[in-house]
């Protein structure tokens, strides 16, 4: 397959890339909210809410899974939720960090280690303990 710079082919799925340069359309907080509220009055559907309100960008679908995500964070936040800006990366304030937990400091991570020495010890010592009695037992239980 012949990949153009404005096709990406990957299987069977066609990926268009935006040219560079190109500038998206961006909707206020009140175009969305009257959107989502327009579509669920006349119960529309996604891909017929786009049409209507000529959102279509590069396909159809897109725009349906604009709408979508409009009606999903209006459903879960609220009209003030559309106002957030949620473009790049989120921060590590928003969102719970992902990765490696922060180091201890050294003093909590020595007891750390000394409680982890001592219950392998208690482990062990139990395993004994428990080996001693297995043996005492079948011991008394052949002499009777």
């Amino acid at each position: 397959m012949i990949c153009t710079p404005k096709v990406r082919h990957f299987g069977r799925c066609i990926f268009l890339m935006s040219k560079k340069g190109q500038k998206y359309n961006r909707y206020s907080a009140e175009f969305k909210t009257a959107v989502i509220l327009d579509m669920r009055e006349h119960h529309m559907g996604y891909r017929e809410t786009a049409r209507k309100y000529e959102l279509v960008r590069q396909s159809e679908t897109a725009a349906a899974t604009m709408v979508q995500r409009w009606e999903r964070i209006y459903l879960e936040e609220g009209a003030e939720g559309l106002m957030k800006e949620r473009r790049g990366r989120a921060n590590s304030v928003d969102v719970i960090r992902k990765g490696r937990p922060p180091k201890l400091d050294k003093r909590t991570e020595e007891d750390l280690i000394a409680e982890n020495q001592r219950l392998r010890m208690e482990i062990e010592y139990l395993k004994k303990l428990s080996a001693l009695v297995l043996a005492e037992e079948r011991e008394n239980g052949k002499k009777r």
